[in-house]
């Protein structure tokens, strides 16, 4: 029951040259325009549909396709590539009215020169060496935020590039428009979990609303025994049920009211237009119980969730299902919960109380039902599983004051050393990257919040992408940082904001 939009996303496929070179020129570079943005658009790599436009040999026609493309809804972004020399001035006033995402594909089309045939005709037909050059020119004259992708157009790695782009893009124009519900406010006395809403949507598009438990909980209360009854089957099917939570059992009773909670808060969303939401333990009044499972598998549905009110991580994780849309692996909201500091490498323990996403379940997830130590709530229902070994993302955005930071830290998730038999919650193991001393320094010089977005599916150049099409301040924390140089880089980029 995915909830990620499903209208048909588009990237504008635009390619630039002048009406010097004739129309004989300029019907062949039609074509091979028409040509490069068919083999994106039929690239497994690229999940928009590429759309071709016309040459574009002037100014005004220029202006008039990116306003178009403005007004569009289902243009995402751009890809721009100079085929020829496109004197750069034509475009001033189309990259001064942009307010898509761009992308300059800095590509010519044909892979290897005919050295025994070459001519001057081939010269004037083939100029994307400098074309691209004028064109990039402009662009930072104009501080135009973009993407320059160099090579050649059948290449995997640039067809990748250009997928990645794309799926920032898609995020971009789905945050546009989302709605978060922040129901029950904030963890009382918490920093980082709070910020400022209005400055969110004025530099983010993302509208933050708070609401009353008492708004889900009448939601609540209708469901029927029948969803109720028919949404335990699906529990049944999808999980390793515990023998208590089956029809008969000792705890049966908490797993109808865990699906009754799902049907209730699934149908509030549905019915607000929300995509994402948050909820805390302090503010459960209505509810038996805190919502464990409804939230676990209405994030896997692509919802985006924020614990203890925190919309800032429930925005990012929307954005970053988003982008994954489609690909191997998952995407949850997480906590960095504890650490390992004996073994070598150091590890971080992440989890949270209940609400991890089964997107990255190694295996087929186990549903139990356990005591909760805060809430003074009935024992909640939760999925219980590992997340499988490999190369993951964890990602934040906070709020400064006066901007916005996103900060990413790449890491190399691992089997636990040990079984985990005491330890009933969804979690990860993970060594930060270059290691758990450097990452969670640059991590706390940054500001980072223990909230992050966690993604086995994503990179960070999906990140790298969306961080420049939503003019954020990108802190990357990999297998090169060294705390100096990210110091250095933190007081740089205190003293341009």
């Amino acid at each position: 029951m995915s909830v990620i939009n499903a209208k048909p996303a588009e990237v504008w496929f635009i390619v630039g040259s002048q009406h010097l070179y004739g129309p004989e020129a300029l019907r062949q570079v039609d074509e091979h325009a028409k040509e490069v943005a068919a083999a994106l658009d039929s690239s497994d790599a690229v999940p928009a549909k590429v759309k071709w436009l016309p040459v574009l040999t002037g100014p005004d026609e220029i202006r008039k396709t990116i306003l178009a493309a403005n007004a569009d809804p289902n243009c995402v972004g751009l890809v721009a590539w100079m085929h020829t020399f496109s004197p750069a001035k034509m475009w001033i006033g189309g990259l001064t009215a942009l307010d898509k995402p761009l992308l300059h594909l800095h590509t010519q089309y044909g892979a290897a020169l005919p050295w025994s045939t070459i001519d001057m005709d081939f010269m004037n037909l083939h100029q994307s060496a400098h074309g691209g050059r004028e064109f990039g020119h402009i662009c930072a004259r104009l501080n135009v935020p973009r993407k320059v992708v160099v090579g050649h157009w059948q290449n995997a790695d640039v067809q990748a590039q250009v997928g990645a782009w794309t799926r920032a893009a898609m995020a971009r124009a789905d945050l546009r428009s989302a709605k978060i519900a922040r129901i029950g406010d904030n963890m009382r006395e918490v920093a980082v979990t709070e910020g400022d809403k209005v400055s969110a949507q004025i530099a983010l598009g993302v509208s933050v609303n708070g609401y009353g438990l008492g708004d889900v909980v009448k939601f609540v209360n209708e469901a029927s025994d029948a969803e109720i009854d028919k949404l335990c089957g699906v529990y049944d099917d999808a999980y390793e049920l515990a023998a208590e939570l089956r029809s008969g059992g000792a705890k049966h009773e908490s797993l109808r009211e865990a699906a009754r909670i799902e049907i209730g808060l699934r149908a509030f969303l549905q019915d607000g237009g929300f995509v994402g939401f948050t909820d805390t333990f302090e503010n459960l009044h209505g509810l038996r119980q805190l919502p464990g499972l409804p939230t676990q598998r209405l994030m896997a549905d692509g919802y985006g969730f924020g614990a203890e009110g925190d919309w800032k991580a429930a925005a990012l994780t929307r954005a970053a299902k988003v982008m994954a849309d489609g690909l191997p692996g998952g995407t949850s909201f997480m906590e960095d919960y504890t650490y390992d500091m004996a073994g070598d490498p150091m590890q971080c323990l992440g989890a949270h109380m209940l609400e991890i996403c089964p997107t990255i379940a190694a295996g087929r997830p186990s549903c139990e039902v356990h005591p909760l130590g805060i809430g003074g709530k009935e024992d909640p229902v939760r999925l219980v599983f590992d997340a499988p070994a490999g190369p993951a993302v964890n990602v934040t955005i906070v709020d400064l004051g006066h901007r916005f930071r996103m900060v990413l830290n790449e890491v190399e998730v691992a089997a636990p050393p040990e079984p985990l038999p005491k330890l009933p919650v969804a979690r990860a193991v993970w060594q930060p990257l270059p290691d758990l001393a450097t990452a969670a320094a640059g991590w706390i010089y940054a500001g980072g919040s223990h909230h992050p977005t966690f993604s086995q599916a994503l990179s960070t150049e999906h990140f790298e992408d969306f961080a420049e099409m939503i003019d954020c301040e990108l802190v990357v924390i990999d297998g090169d940082t060294r705390l100096r140089n990210l110091r250095r880089e933190l007081r740089q980029d205190n003293a341009a904001f």
